[in-house]
């Protein structure tokens, strides 16, 4: 969030809050057309793979209007009130830690589509794709409380009363948030780096043996590393802080634009990512996508003014 809007003249302000609210919402309502897709589509009903998927871009969107919202605050209204503010701060840290976890079950069950195919219809039920959108939120959610539990530890109750500037360092900057998500986050990209790693060279192990579908292995190989494509756009939310840290002091006059086009970067733009790597690649939902769009232009042009 660019948190330098006293510099910036009013024109300038207008711009980028216009940038990102045109991005937020053409981004939201490209994965809206997807989300829209698979609730009219049965089919994708009992597909792991497409529940995953549209886990996955139902995420991005909240955490997109979460940051985009705060984002267009930072400048209408600076101070907000602190409960609000941690509610809408943990909201978009745990879509943010939802994205690559998420992927990683996205992974998982390419691998066992591939190197077990004979099992996956056991394996990957609607029920255990449930249960693993349930446990994805629940190990972002811990973290987001653990950061709570703290503030209440030391500070009086009544700071959840008072007005702040909405930043994320500014709420939860102790050395124990520190700490916390040094841990966190360095166990949670372990986590999700090793799996996409062990899935793709399973993958490819299996890929070699003649009796396997050489079609299916290869694409879902491809769709494996443009996962780890995807999480190393994710992962630039983590390292723009630092960007930011050895930028602006060599640049001190653009600082509010470094701040925001490092915000545009690592917060908006991966968002986009989503459908572009999975909707469109996937013949299926592309099928659905055009006949929708066509029974619209037709219903349309039927439609004659009097």
């Amino acid at each position: 969030m660019n948190t330098s809007q006293e510099r910036d003249s009013f024109q300038d302000a207008f711009i980028k809050n216009f940038i990102c609210v045109a991005l937020g919402i053409i981004i939201n309502h490209i994965n809206g057309v997807f989300v829209y897709t698979f609730c009219k589509n049965a089919v994708f009903y009992s597909n792991s793979r497409y529940i995953l998927y549209i886990h996955l871009v139902t995420n991005d969107m909240i955490m997109l209007s979460v940051t985009v919202g705060l984002h267009v605050v930072s400048y209408a209204v600076p101070f907000m009130q602190v409960s609000l503010c941690c509610f809408l701060l943990l909201l978009g840290n745990m879509t943010a830690k939802n994205a690559p976890l998420n992927l990683a079950g996205m992974a998982i069950e390419r691998y066992i589509a591939v190197c077990k195919p004979l099992h996956h219809p056991q394996i990957c039920t609607v029920k255990r794709t449930y249960i693993l959108i349930c446990l994805i939120w629940m190990a972002s959610t811990i973290p987001a409380l653990a950061d709570v539990f703290i503030i209440i530890a030391i500070k009086p109750l009544s700071f959840f009363n008072s007005n702040t500037l909405c930043i994320l360092w500014d709420i939860f900057g102790t050395q124990q948030h520190r700490d916390r998500a040094t841990v966190v986050e360095i166990i949670f990209m372990l986590f999700v780096w090793l799996t996409l790693f062990y899935t793709y060279f399973m993958i490819l192990h299996i890929a070699k043996n003649a009796s396997t579908d050489q079609a299916s292995a290869k694409k879902a190989q491809n769709t494996i590393l443009l996962h780890g494509a995807q999480l190393l756009f994710s992962m630039l939310s983590y390292i723009a802080p630092f960007i930011d840290m050895y930028l602006v002091p060599l640049f001190p006059k653009s600082r509010s634009n470094i701040l925001f086009t490092t915000f545009l970067l690592s917060h908006i733009l991966p968002r986009l990512l989503s459908p572009l790597i999975y909707g469109i690649r996937d013949q299926q939902f592309v099928k659905y996508i055009k006949s929708y769009f066509s029974y619209k232009y037709e219903h349309s042009s039927s439609v004659k003014p009097y």
